[in-house]
């Protein structure tokens, strides 16, 4: 009886790790999903700005006064591997990797909800045995 409770308690933590696990990483997702959106409407603002000022990151918070010269844009595809991109083109990456983020988002949910699932089932079980002592 007491190894049983023991064993439903084990099974329970170790369901709540994985729910907050996966909450984590679905977190860390959506914060992905919405930098890239937010990058996304960024360059729709730089479409006809050649010649005009703007301020430019240089890292961590701090930024520049600088002229944009050309809406050509130096991307960052992996690897350190730097490649010349239009804004067009660099949107159309920017999309597809927002779509692969919400395809990982969908399986995270799935996850998440199995899990939820199983865990209902345990505590569901653990209720119908303290019933019959």
């Amino acid at each position: 009886m007491e190894k049983e409770q023991q064993e439903i308690m084990f099974k329970l933590s170790m369901f709540e790790q994985q729910i907050q696990q996966l909450q984590q990483q679905l977190q860390a997702v959506e914060q992905g999903i919405v930098e890239m959106e937010s990058l996304n409407i960024g360059l729709n603002e730089l479409v006809g700005s050649v010649g005009k000022e703007i301020l430019a990151p240089i890292g961590r918070g701090i930024f520049i006064k600088t002229k944009l010269l050309s809406e050509d844009l130096t991307v960052d595809i992996g690897e350190k591997k730097f490649v010349k991109k239009t804004i067009p083109e660099t949107k159309k990456l920017i999309e597809e990797q927002i779509g692969k983020l919400k395809e990982v988002k969908g399986e995270l949910e799935e996850s998440l909800e199995k899990v939820s699932e199983e865990l209902q089932e345990v505590m569901n079980e653990a209720r119908e045995k303290e019933g019959k002592d």
